[in-house]
């Protein structure tokens, strides 16, 4: 248990990126309500989830993390999701396959409904209105009346997250999720893809696995793990007011857990030791991510470690590395140091894309090139440093948007405007995320052959 900590005792630090909710009774009414709601995940999911973070931490399992960058409540509908879940069970299947080690799925979804803004203000003209701060606060349309905080939609993004979390746990344990029908959809992507010839060695290999397994007895009849699959949910923790409304005593052993999710994270412009949301998050005992921009240093690192993980654990604190293609060389080797050096266990995981935003033709969007360069940097990093590139973490969905440019059907900056839905920042289309965990897939193959030549040597 934290010391000196309640769920409420953020209250009494500063705060950065919170809305001013013209109403603080209807607030605290709302926020009282929630209180008294069920629990969107439990105690025993999220302590699962703390065991799998530590096999990833130890080297022995790989990170994907990933869904929409905001969750909308216009778009919230059971195609969808099944989409993004498709999508993601594809690359998991993919890394797991490249990595030869299991692969931890933990999603940007069921609660990523909140966003940090830059400004305040959001100027369009000779007018002034409040930012657009996620679905869970305002409204996205430019006009007075939806930019209004309004507490009120705390209670529908609580509703949104059970009826996804309902759908999510049926596609995870009611067959959706058999591997013969994951190759099956993955096959089908390699066939369209004009990297076919690329993609073909890797998904074959894969077939012959399953071919040999089936013609063994092995199959989704018999083997639970071949029908089912572990999925987690994440987002960042950002409204603390229904943070602390979902914060409950486990039962069994007395801890407090965020039940809002399985895993949150605290975001590079809200991480001050000092502040609302490191305090906030130092007290739970759920798995915590924490983003590292290029204003981290390694002492401010090593103390916001010690701060949220002061036992040591090594499933508890995921760091989340965001610098952008052409800074991440300059930035994550001395964070990566000084966590070695303090003997600090965490989980690195690589985000390839706040770092990588551009404005095309009057677009926010995300080329694929730098993305992947990002991604390839930070594995390169991890193999010279001697430590396990833990994970990816991106915002993607399972829709043909033209959001991001680039990839192998080549999204140009004209075609941006065809598709382009997020809410906020650009996503990686289904293809684009596909097309990354093959690209990863390749680099950690490449990693193990390496590995597997210098024991050969020495």
């Amino acid at each position: 248990m934290a010391q000196n900590w309640t769920p409420d005792s953020w209250r009494s630090k500063p705060i950065l990126q919170v809305p001013e909710y013209p109403d603080q009774k209807a607030l605290a009414d709302v926020e009282a309500r929630i209180a008294t709601y069920p629990p969107l995940v439990f105690a025993g999911e999220a302590r699962k989830l703390r065991s799998r973070l530590a096999d990833v931490a130890n080297g022995k399992s790989f990170l994907l993390q990933g869904g929409d960058c905001a969750e909308s409540f216009a778009e919230h509908g059971a195609d969808n999701i099944r989409d993004f879940f498709r999508v993601f069970l594809q690359m998991a299947v993919v890394l797991t396959f490249g990595a030869q080690q299991p692969v931890v799925k933990i999603g940007r979804i069921a609660g990523q409904f909140a966003k940090p803004r830059s400004s305040n203000i959001e100027r369009k003209g000779e007018i002034e209105l409040p930012s657009y701060r996620g679905d869970i606060v305002n409204g996205i349309d430019f006009d007075e009346a939806a930019r209004l905080p309004d507490p009120q939609r705390q209670d529908m993004a609580y509703r949104q997250s059970a009826a996804t979390l309902n759908l999510l746990r049926a596609f995870a344990q009611g067959g959706y999720a058999n591997l013969e029908n994951v190759h099956q959809w993955m096959l089908g992507f390699v066939k369209d893809s004009p990297q076919a010839e690329r993609y073909d060695k890797l998904a074959n290999r894969i077939s012959e696995t399953i071919d040999f397994m089936r013609a063994v007895g092995i199959n989704a009849d018999n083997h639970q793990n071949l029908r089912e699959t572990e999925f987690y949910t994440s987002h960042e923790a950002l409204l603390l007011g229904y943070e602390e409304a979902l914060t409950r005593t486990d039962s069994t052993s007395g801890d407090w857990y965020g039940t809002s999710g399985h895993m949150i994270w605290i975001g590079d412009r809200t991480r001050q030791p000092d502040h609302a949301h490191v305090e906030y998050c130092r007290g739970i005992k759920n798995p915590i991510g924490l983003k590292c921009g290029p204003s981290m240093d390694p002492n401010g690192l090593l103390e916001l470690i010690d701060l949220l993980n002061p036992e040591n654990d090594p499933g508890r604190l995921t760091l989340i590395a965001r610098f952008g293609h052409d800074k991440v060389a300059d930035h994550l080797p001395k964070l990566i140091r000084a966590v070695e050096r303090e003997g600090r266990k965490v989980v690195w995981s690589c985000d390839p894309m706040h770092g990588n935003t551009i404005t095309l033709n009057h677009y926010k969007t995300r080329p694929f090139e730098r993305v992947l360069s990002e991604v390839e940097s930070f594995f390169q990093i991890h193999r010279a440093e001697g430590t396990h590139p833990g994970g990816i973490h991106i915002e993607m969905t399972g829709k043909d948007v033209t959001e991001c440019t680039g990839g192998a059907r080549a999204v140009s900056a004209e075609d941006l405007s065809d598709r382009y839905h997020t809410h906020c920042d650009p996503r990686l289309n289904a293809d684009q995320s596909l097309e990354l965990a093959f690209l990863v897939a390749e680099l950690m193959k490449g990693g193990r052959d390496e590995d597997t030549r210098l024991a050969a040597i020495g």
